[in-house]
């Protein structure tokens, strides 16, 4: 642990010590937004200045979003926590090559879009919204937190013909769990964030739903979920969870020493989510 999250750790915990909800006020916000901002690499910058740009809005926040092709036959490509949709620039030739149109964007707090905060309901609604100017989609490819996003956002009526998890978190409990296991907060922390998680779901909902394997009988696209054996930021059994869940309707293909990230750009990783797209 760095020295900044270790001061925030201890001022955190000290600060419930008084008032656990002014202090689970202040780790939401530390919850919902991104240490740092990635940058477009070099390896990126091509295929990133080739797409079209488009603006879009959520929660008063302005989002970029980007096209590769004229939007016939759309895939839409959702990118994880501190990332970018540049990220996905190994994927795009080859999906083009397909006769695919590739269309992402950039989630609130990341890349060049503004804010500088967001929740998985922003990403799940601007999921929503592209789906509106494009859709159906003919797949969605997806990475990490992006994974837990889409399955939100397929829920709530966007339609695809096929769906590519990548490194996917699939249990939505995981991600405050986590967020407080790293930071070290104590019991508090997870209590608080689960209350102003609901207080943002419309009434009646609860945090259930948004867990990738809530009422898998709902969803009957193909899945193709792709996993590392040693991923240090969303273990394998998130996947298997998706697995246990979905059954025959997914496929689990699983990797050896890449990584959280280097398996979005694995060549090998590239060439089965294309063959997984491309298959009658």
């Amino acid at each position: 642990m760095d020295l900044s999250a270790a001061l925030l750790r201890t001022a955190l915990n000290a600060a419930a010590t008084v008032s656990p909800r002014l202090a689970g006020r202040a780790a939401f916000e530390v919850f919902c937004r991104p240490l740092r901002r990635s940058r477009v690499r070099s390896a990126e910058r091509e295929l990133h200045d080739l797409a079209v740009t488009e603006r879009l809005t959520v929660g008063g926040k302005a989002v970029t979003a980007y096209r590769w092709g004229d939007g016939a036959r759309p895939v839409l490509l959702v990118h994880g926590w501190q990332s970018r949709a540049s990220r996905f620039a190994p994927l795009i030739p080859g999906l083009r090559a397909l006769g695919l149109t590739p269309v992402s964007f950039d989630a609130p707090g990341h890349g060049g879009s503004g804010g500088r905060a967001t929740t998985l309901l922003d990403v799940r609604d601007l999921i929503g919204q592209l789906h509106d100017r494009y859709g159906p989609f003919e797949a969605i490819v997806a990475h990490s937190f992006g994974v837990t996003c889409t399955f939100a956002a397929l829920r709530d009526g966007v339609k695809a013909g096929r769906l590519v998890a990548i490194a996917g978190v699939s249990e939505f409990a995981f991600l405050p769990m986590e967020f407080c296991r790293q930071l070290g907060l104590g019991r508090w922390a997870g209590r608080e964030l689960e209350r102003r998680i609901a207080r943002l779901l419309p009434a009646g909902q609860g945090l259930g739903t948004l867990d990738a394997a809530y009422r898998p009988a709902d969803l009957t696209l193909p899945i193709l979920a792709v996993h590392d054996e040693d991923d240090p930021t969303a273990p394998l059994s998130q996947s298997h969870r998706l697995r246990d869940a979905y059954g025959e309707q997914l496929q689990l293909l699983t990797t050896r020493g890449l990584g959280h990230r280097r398996i979005l750009g694995e060549p090998a990783v590239v060439d089965n989510v294309l063959g997984f797209l491309g298959a009658e």
